[in-house]
């Protein structure tokens, strides 16, 4: 797929570019979207991104590339990794994975490259010098295109190559995204390969789905039952399950499945239950797409990268000179209590950018109560929030707001758009982020709990994120998002991780069983303007148990020259 790239860097006056938390932001020429073939080699994080380096909107892609010792602080390096520059690849080098073809070996690079005629092949790149542990050069190999879409295949709808898996018959296996239009079909087309370099495509594709179209940007990793053991993708027993996951093109979301893979069979069946598509389990609910992990073999876990775009105009974008981020690198692993579905947190390299910090104790928030968090250095624009409020009574006891539509009820983004008056007051309780002293600007993170109108036995709860009153420009998209928590009936607290960076909210409810990215774009409460709020507008009272509040301090970039 066409890509865009990552940062430390985000915040957002249109005119201006502002050092962020963790990812630098080039303030001009830049045009950044999917994170590619991430890796650790010779002591080095290695970060791949979609570059388009003469405008901050699409155009003729190449591949950026960043170096860090610690996911933090980063380099960006010269040039391109690779040049849209053979006619295999001369009018884009897309999206693409990286495979170690042994322990502690070096990277073989598969990408997309959009041919002379437009037709979307698979071609393969290697270092030029192994030994150079920033691997500053890639060479392309003469076999180019090594994967060609033959016979009935969607020409146009072929990309995105995954990492690559050995199995135990010593046979390499990739997966392509696909679609077949008629049906509207999602495919992860399978090909095979001996030696690397000549590939076979399977009789049938590992999985398809009909009516989502094009599953753009597949990812396919083994994830333990124990649910801490982090594994690499060859790793087959069977004390795991396998995630399949898909960015949809026609609905622009990342889903995935957790099921059981057969490798003789070549198959992979999502468990009983999963649902595909737009409502089936997410990464994130919010801003988050064309994603990728990686096994770090440095620690022992999986990362999980997402892009985030842009919620201003093109205009003001290329009036930015610069469009969209990559999130904060999460690790991502099946949770073990339920097994049908994944956490995902920050990594804890993050955590050394906290300065100084504000706590909370044994609060007790009123009904209608708004609590301002005083005490950060220079504001709340970079904050790393975690809060545990505590309910008066059981998760089934609590007070739940009645919904009559069974439709809405049923989708969480929906559930959490409505209830807000003209005034916009937020719902439930939680936190407002990046919010103005007089609260005219706030982004609202918060719980609500909702029951059927129809059978008040059956309830839900969800984490929503309300960008209504998120900034006075009105020229905004301003999207409430919203996704379910599941929690047990006779819990009596929740948790919520939230991570402002300027003009992205990050935020984590229950240890990562769900997440939420937004885009937030005030006019007032910027840098020491912004402020930090926690509310309770619910029908009970509710405790913060705990809350620190830590200011966050920038990371070290550095940037070599203009791609």
């Amino acid at each position: 797929m066409n890509v865009i790239f990552f940062l430390v860097m985000r915040v957002i006056c249109f005119n201006k570019c502002f050092m962020l938390i963790w990812m630098y932001l080039i303030c001009a020429w830049s045009n950044d979207e999917d994170p590619n073939a991430p890796f650790f080699y010779k002591g080095y994080y290695h970060l791949f991104y979609q570059y388009n380096p003469f405008s901050a909107v699409w155009g003729l892609i190449r591949w950026g590339h960043a170096v860090s010792r610690d996911l933090i602080n980063w380099e960006h390096l010269p040039g391109a990794a690779l040049y849209p520059d053979e006619w295999y690849d001369i009018n884009g080098a897309w999206s693409g994975s990286a495979t170690k073809m042994q322990e502690g070996g070096a990277p073989v690079i598969l990408y997309t490259g959009s041919t002379n005629v437009f037709v979307q092949v698979t071609n393969m790149a290697v270092p030029k010098d192994p030994s150079d542990p920033l691997l500053r050069e890639w060479k392309k190999v003469p076999e180019n295109p090594i994967m060609m879409p033959e016979g009935i295949i969607n020409s146009s709808s072929f990309r995105d190559p995954t990492t690559a898996w050995l199995g135990s018959d010593d046979i390499w296996r990739v997966l392509v995204g696909n679609k077949r239009d008629k049906q509207k079909r999602g495919m992860a087309l399978l090909y095979k390969s001996k030696d690397f370099k000549k590939w076979v495509k399977a009789k049938h594709p590992l999985h398809s789905a009909k009516h989502f179209g094009m599953w753009e940007c597949p990812d396919f990793y083994p994830v333990s039952l124990h649910g801490n053991d982090d594994l690499d993708a060859s790793v087959e027993g069977p004390f795991l399950k396998h995630v399949l996951k898909n960015s949809l093109d026609d609905s622009k979301v990342d889903y995935y499945t957790v099921g059981k893979y057969f490798p003789k069979l070549e198959r992979y069946v999502p468990d009983n239950g999963s649902v595909e598509g737009p409502n089936g389990l997410r990464y994130d609910y919010g801003k988050f797409y064309a994603s990728k992990t990686f096994y770090d073999d440095n620690k022992g876990r999986r990362i999980l990268w997402g892009w985030i775009n842009e919620s201003d105009s093109v205009a003001d974008d290329i009036t930015k000179g610069w469009a969209s981020v990559q999130g904060i690198p999460r690790i991502v692993r099946l949770d073990s209590s339920s097994r049908s579905s994944l956490i995902q947190w920050p990594v804890s390299e993050v955590e050394a950018l906290r300065g100084t910090s504000v706590t909370k104790h044994n609060v007790v928030l009123k009904r209608g109560s708004v609590m301002k968090i005083d005490g950060l250095n220079s504001g709340a624009a970079q904050v790393d929030v975690e809060v545990e409020f505590k309910l008066d009574n059981k998760v089934e006891d609590h007070v739940y707001e009645t919904v009559e539509d069974m439709d809405v009820f049923t989708n969480a983004q929906k559930l959490c758009s409505r209830g807000k008056n003209v005034e916009g007051t937020a719902q439930g309780f939680g936190l407002m982020v990046l919010a103005s002293d007089d609260l005219r600007e706030r982004s609202v993170v918060s719980f609500r709990f909702f029951k059927q109108k129809s059978d008040d036995r059956i309830r839900k709860v969800a984490l929503c994120v309300d960008q209504s009153r998120s900034s006075l420009d009105t020229d905004m998209d301003k999207t409430s998002y919203g996704g379910f928590v599941n929690l047990s009936p006779h819990q009596k607290s929740l948790s919520l991780r939230v991570l402002v960076d300027h003009s992205i909210i990050e935020s984590f409810a229950e240890g990562g069983k769900t997440c939420i990215t937004s885009r937030s774009y005030p006019m007032l409460a910027v840098n020491e303007n912004a402020h930090l709020f926690v509310f309770n507008n619910g029908d009970s009272n509710v405790i913060i148990r705990r809350l620190t509040a830590w200011h966050m301090k920038e990371a070290r970039q550095q940037y070599s020259s203009i791609l």
